[in-house]
């Protein structure tokens, strides 16, 4: 199963979020599941739907622990059965580009 999402802290007062932030990111490293992180979105590979929901709730206490209110957008890709995705979707798509 993959989870993709995104946390952001508000009400700090600032538009600079990244170290906030950074305490979620921090959070899913320290998982031990398959993780990448990009500009807008974490996405973490777990095998069942309580482990991949536990890192996401951690994420959310981590930044709620500095931030009086939290966004999440979350996405999640359901598929039992199926490991190695985070990279395997990509994969696919990079063969189908080639000429």
């Amino acid at each position: 199963m993959l989870f993709a999402f995104s946390i952001a802290p508000a009400g700090l007062g600032s538009d600079s979020v990244g170290d906030v932030v950074a305490e979620a990111v921090r959070v899913v490293r320290e998982s031990g599941l398959p993780n990448e992180t990009t500009s807008m979105f974490t996405t973490i590979e777990a095998e069942t739907w309580d482990e991949g929901m536990a890192v996401v709730k951690r994420a959310v206490e981590a930044v709620q622990a500095r931030a009086p209110r939290v966004s999440l957008v979350l996405k999640a890709d359901i598929r039992p059965g199926h490991t190695g995705q985070l990279q395997a979707k990509v994969e696919r798509v990079e063969r189908a580009l080639e000429p």
